[in-house]
Parts: structure tokens; sequence; C-alpha cells
């Protein structure tokens, strides 16, 4: 009888393991590792193909962050077997690497589709869960931590509960339903896939808790749908590139912003400042410019204020503002907040 109830017990964990490699093998033609340009530095993380027809990703906002380009890794089979090593692919990004265009973005949601020029030969779209994974149900990952050399690399572990959260991460402010598990997630596996027994996606991983041991976020199947069903606003411009197109000459601040100087025939030259970095609220991306007017040592007199909000009123972008700096000095600034995916054009005129 003993020897019955051990030989059960290893053929359910003999099952088990099979089950969790057949689920591990048909999602690896699905995921892909995206590296991209951010902040004058490379962001590496995982994907999941979700559209074949369309050639879609989805990742999260904070891989890509302000970049509008990357670069797309597949798994390259030999004899049936997928090259795990970073170093063959950066070796051979000319014939393995695949251009995508980020197409939009969700921060609130911390989610991005990238669209790819062209898909390799056998790579398939994830099956999407029809619903949120169960408590205590089992869930497996694939990412591409950065702590190792290998890429691909599986993770399995438990959901401890799915609910709304709001929180905040270097990303900026999320809110939206995590799917909360003990599987370790890592640097480099954000964006990855959290699939079911069955293989079906259930949730993209998104984060730790930084305060707390195993605890993991995903984005749940819920949100991932919402968001790929819902109109794609176009993803933000970045700054540099848009004074590029703009044939705008500009240089770094040390403030961190970017400034351009303008060659005025009354005032002589006037610098006009840009920021880097993206304010948001929901879905609207806005992004500031300003010029300083004047600095003044003693506060506005209350004459001076109403002849600048009688202005604003009369202004239909932008307005004055009154700041105060370290020093003590009032600074006078005319400041602009425009939508960040506007044109650069805009940006000229």
């Amino acid at each position: 009888m003993v020897v019955a109830g051990v030989f059960c017990l290893l053929s359910t964990q003999s099952a088990s393991v099979r089950a969790d490699s057949a689920v591990y093998q048909t999602a690896l033609t699905s995921t892909v590792w995206v590296l991209a340009k951010t902040g004058g530095e490379t962001s590496s993380g995982t994907g999941v193909l979700v559209d074949s027809e369309k050639k879609l990703v989805i990742t999260n906002f904070h891989v890509v962050g302000e970049a509008r380009a990357a670069v797309i890794f597949f798994p390259d089979f030999k004899n049936e077997k997928a090259d795990n090593t970073r170093k063959h692919y950066l070796d051979n990004v000319k014939t393995l690497g695949i251009r995508g265009r980020v197409l939009s973005v969700d921060r609130k949601r911390d989610l991005a589709i990238v669209e790819l020029d062209r898909l390799p030969e056998g790579a398939a779209a994830v099956p999407i869960a029809c619903e949120s994974a169960g408590l205590g149900e089992d869930v497996e990952s694939i990412g591409n931590l950065g702590t190792s050399d290998a890429l691909w690399v599986y993770t399995s572990g438990t959901v401890r509960s799915v609910y709304k959260k709001a929180f905040r991460t270097g990303a900026g402010e999320h809110d939206f339903k995590v799917v909360e598990t003990q599987a370790p997630i890592n640097s480099g596996d954000s964006g990855g896939p959290v699939l079911n027994n069955k293989g079906e996606l259930v949730a993209i991983a998104q984060a730790i808790a930084p305060n707390a041991r195993l605890v993991s976020y995903s984005v749940d199947i819920t949100e991932v749908k919402t968001f790929l069903a819902s109109p794609w606003k176009p993803a933000p411009i970045p700054a540099t590139d848009l004074l590029d197109k703009a044939e705008l000459k500009y240089t770094s601040h040390k403030s961190g912003h970017l400034e351009v100087e303008f060659e005025d025939k009354d005032a002589g030259k006037q610098s006009v400042f840009i920021t880097t970095e993206v304010e948001y609220f929901e879905r609207a991306d806005v992004r500031k410019i300003w010029t300083l007017a004047a600095t003044l040592k003693q506060t506005p007199s209350s004459e001076t204020m109403m002849k600048l909000l009688e202005q604003n009123s009369r202004t239909k972008l932008g307005g004055w503002m009154v700041e105060k700096n370290d020093k003590s000095k009032f600074m006078l600034l005319y400041c602009v907040k425009m939508d960040a995916t506007a044109s650069p054009d805009a940006v000229k005129r």
C-alpha cells in the first residue's frame, strides 16, 4: 500500500511537470525580448504577441518609456530548441531583430502596444483567457530578467488575490485590477505573459512589491482586453525628436529640461524651455513649455496681477504664472501646456 501511494504521488508530479513544460513551450513562440532607447539608456523587458494578423505585441509602458521605436526578438529555434543566450541575439541583431513601432500607451494601466514590421516563421499569438485567474490558481510566466545571462526564463507561482489597486511606481501613478501572486518578478520580466494551466494569457507581469517578500503584481487580463478594444491614443513624441523634426536647435539645461534660444530684435536673446517629461491625467498627455519674462525682487503688485489675469482670460493657449525661486525672487513666466502628441509644427509655431 505504501509503495502504491508513493508511485501515485510520483506519477502526479510527473504529469504536472509535463503540463508546465507544455505551457512553456507553447507560449515561447509568443513571448519576445524588448529593447528600447529611453531617457538616453537602453531599457530591456518582455512582451507577448496578442495579434498575429496585425502583428501587435503588448508590453508595459515603463519598458518602452518615451521611446517610439523598439527592437523585438523572438526565440531563435535550432533543431526545435530555442537559443536563450543574450549574446546570440545581440551579435545577430541585424537578422534576428525586428523593428517595432509604439502605437499607443496607457500609463494608468502601465501598458503599451507595439506594432511589428514582420513576424518570424512559427510565431503565434498567445490565446487570451475569457476571465481573470482564480484565487489559489497556479500561474506560469516567461521573462527576460536582467540579472541572468539567459532569456525566456520560466517562473511559476500561485494567485494570492485579484483586486483593484491604485499605486505609484517610477513610471507614474497606476490604477488597475491587479493579479497578486507569490511568483517573483524581476527587472526585465516586466511586460511578460502570465499564463494559466491551459496556456491562456491571464495577466501581464508588471512589478514586485518593494516592502514584501514574494509579492508580485500583474495587470489583469480584463484591463488588457479593455486597452486593446479602446480607441488608441497616439503615444507622445519624445521632446528631443519633437525639436529635431521642428529643426530647432537646443541644449540640455542643468535643470534637466531642454533650452531653445531665439533672437528677438527688441529683447535680444530669449530662452524657451521644454520639459523632457510628459504630464498626464487619465489618458491626456501634456508637455509644458515656458519662458522667463522677468525676475522681480518684490511680490508683483495687485495692479500687475490683475493685468496678467486679464490677459490670461483672452489667451487661447497658455497663460502668465508667478513663481518664487530659491533666492526669494519672483519669476514672471509665460507657460503653455500643449498636447504631447502634437506634431512638430505646433512647437515650431
